[in-house]
């Protein structure tokens, strides 16, 4: 290595720091815009085939597809948080006035009298929203830089998204080509990390969405009100294996049996052991494994190691990352040991070794 190069490699990881250390403040929804544009890439190919013969140019097509695919996402992922927040809300302080379909009293008799604690339920959830608006609201100062914060990374979000499936594929070609491996090792590695990620993402949310489904079905059966709103709650959680959607359908056996509902109580403990946490041991690990060759334990430390890291994006960045390392192990395995192993039988039958009888690899003229 020269002097030249080792200057440029230098500034090359002064300027990547750099560009980190201004990132880092929103580098959550730098990460959001990647998986969303990356998510919806191919509705995006599908979706400007229909629209280029009606536009004027492809770039316009390319353009008007690109916002109403970022529009459309917008909806499914915002609407749900905001009915999930607002009737979460909603519902504790019909709590607190003692104006719900919940049989508080009969529970509180129930606690009393199996596990000997005198609970208020209704002054619990008094003082639950009390608190969430206390957090919420008492900082005022708080709250503007929160709203200005989340607004801003928002508005980042869009932007990349839109750009990112305008010149996705151009950017992806650049990367390939500025790469210092060879083509056909980085075409093999993006297609390895395409392969891992298309699997933690689509197969993970798919897992999740059937899942809560499912346990929604449960709860209808068992006779549980609101369940679309608690169908929604699950579909989110479901992105926690193993323990997502029974933090919801567990507490709600326990309600039933609490309130002398012991039939529905048990149906709804052995639907939710046999046939929800079958989508858990069952068909999580079918569509994630078949694709990202991810063992489900490695996808559930990678989601709670993302959430704590990065937020309710690293639900999805976690598993992706892992994926990527094991795309980048198994392009090592089986572009460089293969070929080294290859250039070790070749070396290895250049070499002359006796034959079984003893004659050695010569020219006939020469064993003459």
């Amino acid at each position: 290595m020269n002097r030249e190069q080792l200057f440029l490699y230098v500034l090359l990881a002064i300027v990547t720091f750099s560009v980190f250390v201004v990132i880092r403040p929103f580098l959550e929804y730098v990460l959001l815009a990647l998986l969303l544009a990356y998510v919806l890439f191919p509705l995006h190919v599908r979706l400007l085939e229909s629209m280029s013969g009606r536009l004027a140019s492809t770039r316009v097509a390319e353009m008007a597809s690109a916002l109403t695919l970022i529009l459309a996402s917008f909806v499914v992922l915002v609407l749900p948080i905001l009915y999930i927040l607002t009737a979460f809300l909603e519902d504790l302080r019909s709590i607190s006035r003692g104006e719900t379909d919940l049989q508080t009293a009969l529970i509180e008799r129930e606690l009393a009298e199996v596990a000997g604690v005198d609970v208020d339920i209704q002054e619990t959830a008094g003082q639950l929203t009390e608190l969430l608006f206390s957090v919420f609201f008492q900082d005022v100062s708080h709250l503007i830089e929160l709203t200005l914060h989340v607004s801003l990374g928002v508005a980042l979000v869009l932007f990349l998204v839109f750009y990112l499936l305008l010149d996705g594929p151009a950017l992806v070609a650049w990367l390939a080509d500025a790469s210092p491996l060879s083509p056909a090792v980085s075409s093999t590695l993006i297609d390895q990390i395409d392969r891992t990620t298309w699997g933690a993402v689509v197969g993970h949310a798919f897992a999740a969405v059937l899942q809560a489904l499912i346990a929604g079905i449960g709860l209808y059966l068992a006779g549980i009100s609101n369940v679309v709103f608690w169908t929604i709650v699950m579909m989110v959680l479901a992105f926690l294996p193993l323990i997502g959607v029974f933090m919801i359908w567990a507490p709600a056996a326990g309600y039933l049996f609490l309130i002398d509902e012991t039939g529905a109580a048990i149906f709804l403990a052995v639907y939710g052991l046999t046939v929800v946490s079958f989508i858990d041991y069952y068909v999580r690990p079918i569509v994630i494994d078949k694709r990202a060759r991810l063992n489900p334990a490695v996808i559930l430390v990678g989601v709670f190691g993302g959430v704590y890291t990065l937020g309710f994006v690293g639900l999805f960045v976690g598993p992706i990352l892992i994926g990527i390392l094991v795309a980048i192990v198994e392009t090592f395995r089986q572009e460089y040991r293969s070929s080294e192993s290859a250039e070790t039988k070749t070396s290895d039958d250049r070499v002359d070794t006796p034959t079984s009888s003893g004659i050695s690899r010569l020219p006939r003229e020469t064993q003459k």
